[in-house]
């Protein structure tokens, strides 16, 4: 089965989606990732008020396989995380697009043009 891909996000080649909203982004991990991570066991996200740096890593996603670090997408604020996630990490095999990990406030919204748009994406996977 291919992984879904919606076309109005933008992607990390790390395998993170992004959606823009004004000066925010909320961010999540892709179809493509969590099914090859596997069942996801463990989420680590980060608190609110943390500094992110573009393509640092800002998390961590465990699963039956691995763990994995996750990349900020943008530099920005993490100004909300999804704690109904981190209690139920099998949400993100579940729906990877409705379950988000954070939403970052950017301060270089000009990084979402480094971004994969869907097309880009699909020919990364």
């Amino acid at each position: 089965m291919a992984a879904k891909i919606p076309e109005n996000l933008k992607y990390t080649k790390e395998h993170e989606w992004c959606a823009e909203d004004g000066d925010t982004v909320t961010v999540g991990i892709t179809d493509f990732a969590q099914s090859s991570l596997g069942d996801i066991v463990f989420v680590e996200l980060p608190d609110v008020g943390t500094q992110l740096k573009k393509d640092e890593p800002f998390g961590v996603v465990e699963s039956i396989k691995s763990v994995s670090d996750l990349y900020a997408p943008v530099s920005g604020e993490v100004v909300e995380k999804n704690a109904d996630v981190e209690e139920s990490p099998e949400l993100l095999n579940e729906e990877a697009y409705s379950s988000w990990l954070i939403k970052v406030k950017m301060t270089n919204p000009g990084e979402l043009g480094e971004l994969l748009d869907a097309k880009a994406y699909e020919d990364l996977c």
